[in-house]
């Protein structure tokens, strides 16, 4: 390898991360956007901070750092940026694995916690709009009833609900609705994973290369 091949090499790692670093960009303005019209409130009441708004915030702004990281550092042919990028990368995939074990171990009991959470919240419904604004987006978006059914619900189901009578609880209809898409799910999984590890095997290519070309030039 040249130095041909060395901007060849830096400058697909840029382009890489630029197009994650707009991603990231259009991640974190529909987060804000979705904070600012609080549109899907809080579904959890022991977790008030576990919106998708703040979800997506996060994960919007940790792609565009991680990005931003990658293309200055490929672009200024920088050591220590690109060390920091393939670090934060690597730090996110082992992150990712980790969780991927802990939800496979401990299945039943998220969804125990899932299902209390769920069924806490819908007491909240009447007394607390941030609640009735979750459930009213999740109910409309699934087209479900309560968590387990329309017997969930105190007197008469909220407009929100579908008009079956035998219709569907939302943590049924959620669980269905994963398990229908599991394949999609694993096949989007596995590429993310797929991307970072070449992310990370571009920004130590790049590295060894920069010190290569340093030792030809005598730098």
């Amino acid at each position: 390898m040249g130095i041909s091949s060395l901007k060849l090499l830096k400058y697909v790692l840029f382009f890489f991360n630029l197009i994650f670093w707009l991603c990231g960009c259009c991640i974190l303005g529909f987060g804000i956007y979705l904070l600012i019209h609080n549109n899907f409130g809080v579904l959890f009441r022991n977790l008030p901070s576990l919106t998708l708004g703040n979800v997506l915030v996060i994960v919007g702004s940790i792609i565009m750092v991680v990005a931003f990281l990658g293309c200055m550092g490929s672009i200024k042919e920088n050591k220590c940026l690109l060390m920091s990028f393939f670090v934060l990368l690597l730090i996110i995939l082992l992150a990712e694995v980790t969780l991927a074990i802990l939800l496979f171990v401990y299945e039943q009991k998220l969804n125990d916690y899932v299902a209390e959470g769920l069924t806490d919240s819908i007491q909240q419904y009447y007394s607390d709009n941030s609640t009735k604004a979750a459930w009213d987006s999740i109910q409309s978006f699934l087209q479900c009833c309560g968590v387990n059914g329309t017997s969930d619900w105190m007197g008469s189901p909220p407009a929100s609900c579908p008009s079956d009578p035998q219709v569907k609880g939302c943590y049924v209809k959620a669980k269905l609705w994963f398990h229908s898409n599991f394949l999609y799910i694993g096949i989007i999984t596995i590429c993310v994973c797929v991307i970072q590890v070449l992310g990370m095997s571009f920004a130590l290519t790049l590295n060894c290369q920069i010190d290569k070309t340093s030792q030809v030039l005598g730098l």
